[in-house]
């Protein structure tokens, strides 16, 4: 069901599952019958779940996360540093940061896999949607174990072009006045912040994307003033704008309570707090 649902078609589906297209809709069909409903329409794109397909998709979705939870859980042995580990964290972290932290750790054990899930929505790992996550708010719920480590400094900054027949704003009134900024798209958290701040809202917005990955290919490509990383922005020879006006963001590594006697585990977990602290 899920496999049809994501890729609009039977033949789409059977591709990514290594089978016939008969098959799948043998299955498909098996599935419809036992639950006495139908689950797809046939529209102008491919097949589409219909309202009761809709309705029970969370469901499946729950059940394809629990059992690649439970493959992870059972594919290696408990006290071995090696088989899979999920770790999710933001998209930004999964392409710049995490990866060279990961390095030295897969160095020393070689039968370790890591499953890396950039994703700026946060999975849940109550269900076990990943073992592992970097978050940047504080966990909330139960049974998880959290480690906070340094915070993650974040800056205003620009390509140097940005300010090749201008000067650099004096102050955020000035940026906000008539710099080109790149900004948010539906994600106004930052810029609620800079409000409540008492900063006021950029006038000129060239740019509008939720992609932190995408922000920062906009600021490297001299679109505008953006926000990011500082360390990111210092290492890609971009320009502080206004240091220190952004405040920093907590960081923290979080698993789930259960999952601390399973040694890849934890040695992932404990890697990530020291190289992050």
């Amino acid at each position: 069901m899920l496999a049809v649902s994501r890729h609009g078609s039977l033949s789409g589906a059977a591709r990514s599952l290594s089978l016939s297209q008969p098959t799948v809709r043998r299955q498909i069909e098996a599935l419809e019958a036992t639950l006495g409903v139908v689950l797809f329409t046939r529209g102008p794109g491919g097949l589409v779940l219909n309202p009761t397909g809709v309705a029970v998709l969370h469901q499946a979705e729950a059940m394809e996360v629990a059992a690649a939870a439970f493959v992870r859980g059972a594919a290696a042995d408990a006290q071995a540093v090696a088989g899979v580990v999920r770790l999710t964290c933001s998209e930004v972290h999964g392409v710049e940061v995490i990866p060279p932290i990961l390095a030295p750790l897969l160095a020393r054990h070689p039968g370790l896999v890591i499953e890396l899930s950039p994703s700026n929505q946060t999975e849940n790992l109550l269900q076990r949607a990943a073992d592992i996550a970097v978050r940047f708010v504080r966990p909330t719920q139960g049974a998880l174990v959290a480690r906070k480590v340094a915070p993650v400094a974040l800056g205003l900054f620009a390509a140097p072009q940005v300010f090749a027949d201008r000067p650099r704003p004096a102050d955020f009134a000035a940026l906000a006045a008539g710099y080109p900024f790149i900004g948010y798209d539906r994600n106004n958290a930052i810029l609620h912040g800079l409000a409540a701040l008492g900063l006021p809202l950029p006038a000129r917005t060239v740019l509008r994307t939720d992609s932190d990955l995408a922000q920062l290919a906009a600021i490297r490509a001299g679109l505008g003033i953006g926000i990011c990383q500082s360390r990111l922005g210092e290492a890609s020879g971009l320009v502080p704008v206004l240091p220190g006006i952004i405040p920093p963001m907590e960081c923290w590594v979080v698993m789930h309570e259960d999952l601390r006697g399973l040694r890849r585990v934890r040695a992932v977990f404990d890697h990530l707090v020291r190289a992050l602290a």
